[in-house]
């Protein structure tokens, strides 16, 4: 019986070091793609969508190094009367956002899919004013701005309140374990 011609295949030789040396350069570009921190600016007119989240033209931004309240989320006044803080927070950053067009540096997203990053107005920070006026807690950055509102009793610190991000955990409005981690790696850009 005659073999056919067709039916010989010819084996492709690699060296042995090919693959490994391919798994290398592919993880070499995934990590730079991953830890690349290049701000990228976005800016125009904004929205306040809540105390720390606006919208520029068609991206959410999610103002980083600081936690406001959640919009559904209440604090408790030192009368003991409940008062919608989330929905307080929201307004003051919208009227931020009216002064003038927000300049943002974008340097990583969050679990949700916003963009993160930090805002001016004028040249001021966005963050620093609203965690000064006490509508956010400091969240890796802020703290001096933190300790201001808190010693004046304004915003949240004029009663008490639940932290936003346990009131997140307890609502079921948390991300999970892994975009908490993720998180870890984004978003700490400056703005002047």
């Amino acid at each position: 019986m005659r073999s056919r011609v067709w039916s010989r295949r010819r084996r492709l030789s690699l060296p042995a070091w090919t693959v490994p040396l391919l798994l290398a350069v592919a993880a070499i570009a995934l990590s730079l793609a991953w830890f690349d921190r290049t701000p990228v600016e976005i800016s125009g007119h904004a929205q306040a969508i809540d105390g720390d989240t606006l919208r520029v033209g068609r991206q959410r931004v999610r103002l980083v190094r600081l936690d406001a309240p959640e919009l559904d989320q209440t604090c408790v006044g030192t009368d003991g009367a409940q008062w919608a803080c989330g929905t307080a927070a929201r307004s003051f950053l919208a009227g931020l956002l009216k002064r003038d067009e927000a300049r943002c540096l974008r340097s990583g997203w969050d679990a949700y899919g916003r963009s993160l990053a930090t805002c001016g107005l004028d040249g001021e920070d966005v963050g620093a004013q609203i965690v000064t006026a006490g509508w956010a807690v400091a969240d890796f950055g802020y703290a001096a701005e933190e300790a201001a509102a808190r010693a004046a009793h304004v915003g949240i610190w004029s009663g008490s309140f639940i932290a936003p991000a346990e009131w997140r955990r307890a609502h079921g409005a948390a991300p999970g374990i892994p975009e908490w981690i993720r998180s870890w790696f984004q978003g700490s850009g400056t703005i002047g």
